[in-house]
């Protein structure tokens, strides 16, 4: 009898950045496994043991090349995705505050990166974030 192992969902942190009005988005690469050529939020895994705003810190240092302030940081949504193996529990955050200048230093994850204005936001790979950080930056005096 073969008894079906369960299988852990994958669990991804993204942040909007948002400063004067606009948002950083990036655009991940055509060669990506998973959404290719779509604009999303900055973010990825969270690793066994870290929190979601640790994994947050650590994937927006990777991949913009900045440090959050996780002080900054306000929840937006969280969004599931998919079933068994392919499971994923996507978290999304606000982030208002950080040192450095976003660069992109994940080029072989994304191929472009630039900043949006809420009426100006395209299509997220994850379609039901995309209300809720134009909805944020509406409500967000920053």
């Amino acid at each position: 009898m073969v008894v079906p192992q369960s299988s852990a969902m994958h669990e991804i942190v993204t942040a909007a950045l948002v400063r004067e009005g606009r948002v950083l988005l990036v655009h991940r690469s055509p060669n990506r496994r998973a959404y290719p050529d779509v604009w999303d939020l900055p973010g990825g895994h969270i690793e066994p043991g870290e929190t979601e705003l640790a994994a947050l810190a650590r994937e927006i240092h990777e991949e913009l090349g900045v440090r959050i302030a996780t002080g900054s940081a306000t929840h937006l949504c969280r969004v599931e995705a998919g079933r068994g193996e392919e499971s994923v529990r996507f978290s999304a955050w606000l982030v208002g505050e950080w040192e450095g200048t976003p660069t992109n230093v994940a080029p072989d994850e994304h191929d472009e990166i630039r900043w949006f204005r809420p009426e100006e936001v395209p299509p997220l790979a994850h379609e039901l974030v995309g209300p809720a950080v134009v909805e944020a930056m509406r409500g967000a005096h920053t």
